[in-house]
């Protein structure tokens, strides 16, 4: 192997790695989308494609996923208003309420029993102000593999907070999206390439599927 294929092996180790999925929820990346935009991309992209077959190669080689979903109170109590973005959502046709439809984890991409679901009501981060901290550290998680929406905000987000925590971030760059969708590859190159290891779907599977790692 390459030396960078070998420090995505050493990376990856199923026992000590978590997955996760950034806002890959119905109203978001959905058909019925909020962002019907952001879920356009993320359809065409192949990105949704790529976060369902990380998941199910995860779940094959026992590889802890966690779902990152974001979400508000049918009354709005203690949502976040701090930021234009918040306020613009509050006005979009389909809302993130807690209980509906819009705040399921996306198809294709398949849940199974042993996931996390995190929800969060407030704030921009999947991670900061979150749960999942101490889930990631109570399963003995060293590297974060972060995928799902948006390049623009929660991705980025997700991936410096990760490593503030002194976890090492893993982003297959085929796996995220954000808008416009030329703003992605830039983002990852200027921002992203400077903290986090850069990678594919494929090398992860292909990583995941060598001797000594799955079930």
């Amino acid at each position: 192997m390459a030396p960078d294929a070998v420090r995505l092996d050493e990376y990856l180790d199923p026992a000590s790695t978590v997955l996760l999925t950034v806002e890959c929820q119905r109203g978001v990346v959905g058909p019925d989308s909020a962002l019907p935009e952001l879920a356009a991309v993320a359809r065409s992209s192949g990105a949704l494609a790529n976060v369902a077959r990380l998941v199910a190669g995860a779940h094959d080689a026992g590889v802890q996923v966690v779902h990152a979903v974001a979400e508000r109170r049918p009354d709005g109590r203690g949502a976040s208003r701090n930021a234009r973005l918040f306020r613009a959502a509050e006005r979009l046709p389909v809302q993130q309420t807690a209980g509906s439809t819009a705040v399921r984890v996306a198809d294709p991409i398949p849940v199974s029993e042993g996931d996390l679901v995190v929800r969060r009501l407030h704030g921009l981060s999947p991670i900061a102000g979150t749960e999942v901290d101490a889930l990631l550290r109570n399963v003995g998680c060293r590297t974060l593999v972060v995928t799902g929406v948006s390049a623009n905000v929660a991705v980025p987000n997700a991936v410096f907070d990760a490593v503030n925590l002194g976890y090492t971030a893993v982003v297959p760059t085929d796996a995220i999206a954000g808008v416009p969708a030329d703003y992605t590859p830039a983002m990852v190159r200027h921002t992203l390439a400077l903290v986090a290891t850069l990678t594919s779907t494929d090398a992860v599977l292909s990583c995941w599927r060598r001797p000594g790692h799955g079930r």
